[in-house]
């Protein structure tokens, strides 16, 4: 039993297939960068991220460590680990889930990274670090919400330590460094302003969202949300069978995936529709085949088919695209679906 208020369920949210399949592509494959939600307010951005958590799958960390680093990734282990391991401990492995660790806008720097004391570590001669929000984060999902709103150098502290998988810390010439390998998921509200190109394209991928304009599920959204609101306990038991189905499909498809091989003509459709698109850098490709890998596993399949390209393509190119000041990126899918077919379906 547990006295946390009920979280909205995951398989109840009507409609915003793009953000929940982007959500789950990132659970199963985490390399694929996390996800930026754009979208205007009421369109269940915060809600599908927060509800993401009751699926999310448990993971082996090291007993007793900070940073719960990975018990399975002796390469990747924090200096704490390393020390006690140094000092002739073995390690114990626990048990936890992952969890969704939020960002307040409010946060500084040193909440963020976390903080060295100085005077410790010169009078006492060892480090003391207090952990900041990327140490809970690591081996969980990284949530901020109005991310545009954020400091941008705060931001750049955020997109690096997901890209690197560390976070170093230096203050006075004095150095710590931990694991940090988190998904990192953003929402915001385009109103209220853009996030810079260059962080832009640090996201794996990019979903809009709208609210629904279909009379009849909008309405079922009404009635969903009133049902909760009644009884949130009663309401998520109802869904309880479905969320279990999710569960046991993201296990599937996180297995699947580590044996599915991108083939020859998967990476050169990547490179031809990157390269149409007149897309810059590599990141694109890369995030381009793990994504339709992904797409492939949540399907239950073991090879890529042209529909997962083209959901791979239409989630991690649009915001990665050139364009001129005040001018929208936008694709014409039918050309992408005809690269595809010609690259994916040739001999």
């Amino acid at each position: 039993m547990t006295d946390e208020m009920p979280v909205y369920p995951f398989s109840a949210i009507v409609g915003q297939d793009d953000m929940k399949a982007a959500l789950l592509a990132n659970i199963i494959y985490p390399s694929i960068g996390g996800v930026l939600i754009r979208g205007e307010k009421g369109t269940a951005k915060s809600t599908a991220v927060r509800a993401i958590a009751d699926l999310l799958p448990q993971r082996r960390v090291v007993r007793n460590c900070a940073f719960q680093c990975d018990f399975l990734d002796t390469r990747n282990l924090c200096t704490s680990c390393r020390e006690r391991i140094a000092e002739g401990e073995v390690l114990e492995p626990v048990t936890v889930k992952m969890r969704v660790v939020e960002l307040p806008l409010s946060a500084t720097e040193d909440r963020v990274v976390g903080s060295l004391d100085i005077e410790h570590a010169i009078t006492k001669g060892r480090k003391q670090f207090e952990p900041g929000v990327l140490a809970l984060a690591n081996g969980n999902i990284l949530y901020v919400d109005e991310v545009n709103l954020l400091d941008d150098h705060i931001v750049d502290l955020l997109l690096d330590a997901a890209a690197m998988g560390t976070n170093f810390v230096e203050r006075e010439g004095i150095s710590y460094s931990h694991p940090s390998r988190f998904m990192l998921v953003g929402t915001m509200n385009p109103e209220e302003g853009d996030l810079r190109p260059q962080l832009l394209d640090r996201f794996g991928l990019a979903v809009d969202v709208e609210g629904e304009k279909d009379a009849g599920r909008r309405a079922e959204i009404i009635r969903r949300r009133l049902a909760f609101e009644r009884d949130p306990a009663g309401f998520c038991q109802r869904y309880e069978a479905q969320q279990e189905d999710i569960r046991q499909r993201i296990e599937r498809a996180k297995e699947l995936a580590t044996h599915i091989e991108p083939d020859e003509k998967l990476l050169r459709t990547a490179v031809a529709i990157s390269l149409l698109l007149g897309v810059d850098g590599h990141r694109s490709d890369l995030t381009l085949v793990k994504s339709a890998i992904a797409f492939a596993a949540l399907e239950g399949r073991s090879s890529v088919k042209e529909e997962d390209i083209v959901t791979a393509a239409r989630l991690s190119l649009p915001h990665r695209m050139r364009r001129q000041p005040f001018e929208e990126s936008r694709m014409e899918f039918e050309t992408i679906r005809s690269v595809i077919a010609e690259s994916f379906g040739g001999p």
